[in-house]
């Protein structure tokens, strides 16, 4: 079973910090609709259960909630990176669904 369904492009960041994190940052206004239709169902640090889709890629993974900037972080593996050329600067497209 799927909730709703997002599109959107987004900047590719890398986390400054021990590991290479690549994130993309979602849309202010996708983030507060995932967190007023989903945030009382979310997991362990407050994460939301999402399927993913970018380019001809295809994971499921967890959205992660970040205060500073208000929003939710999608991690970006480097499986994904590596198959899609996306670095730290790139735009990707991205088609988010969450997983119920």
């Amino acid at each position: 079973m799927t909730g709703a369904r997002y599109e959107f492009t987004a900047r590719v960041w890398e986390h400054q910090g021990n590991a290479a994190w690549h994130f993309v940052s979602l849309p202010e206004d996708i983030a507060d609709e995932i967190e007023e239709r989903y945030g009382h169902r979310s997991g362990g640090f407050g994460s939301v259960r999402v399927h993913v889709v970018v380019g001809d890629s295809r994971w499921s993974t967890s959205l992660f909630p970040d205060t500073s900037r208000a929003t939710y972080l999608l991690p970006l593996k480097k499986a994904v990176r590596t198959a899609e050329d996306l670095v730290a600067g790139s735009t990707a497209s991205i088609e988010l669904t969450i997983a119920l």
